[in-house]
């Protein structure tokens, strides 16, 4: 994975940091002190893609990208974010271990450990 430079930081929001690769892309939110407040981990961007979010204040979601695609005898329209059932946390966390060799340890290791407290994770089976 790759680390995006010049990403567009939001005023009021936490610094964010973005990680990209062919089949992830990783946004991490930090505090001032250097700590995690939150991530969004996108998977399988080249099928159906999905996403896992995790905040310090909200917790977990699940969404998929509806792509706007597949709407018969209609324009495109603007993808958009829907509530996902299962999360694949074993798979997903294996190939992200693959691909996140590049980037700091310390937030491979956070999103790891988090993920494995995903509700009905196998991840410790």
């Amino acid at each position: 994975m790759k680390e995006s430079v010049d990403v567009r930081q939001i005023p009021g929001e936490a610094k964010r940091r973005w990680f990209s690769s062919i089949e992830f892309d990783l946004i991490v939110w930090f505090a001032n002190d250097q700590d995690i407040t939150g991530f969004e981990l996108c998977y399988d961007k080249t099928s159906r893609e999905r996403s896992i979010r995790w905040s310090r204040t909200k917790g977990f979601s699940h969404m998929a990208v509806d792509d706007g695609e597949h709407r018969p005898g209609k324009h495109k329209e603007a993808p958009i974010m829907v509530l996902d059932g299962y999360f694949d946390a074993k798979r997903v966390c294996s190939s992200f271990l693959d691909e996140s060799r590049s980037l700091p340890k310390e937030v491979t290791d956070f999103v790891l450990r988090t993920l494995e407290k995903y509700p009905d994770s196998q991840l410790a089976s």
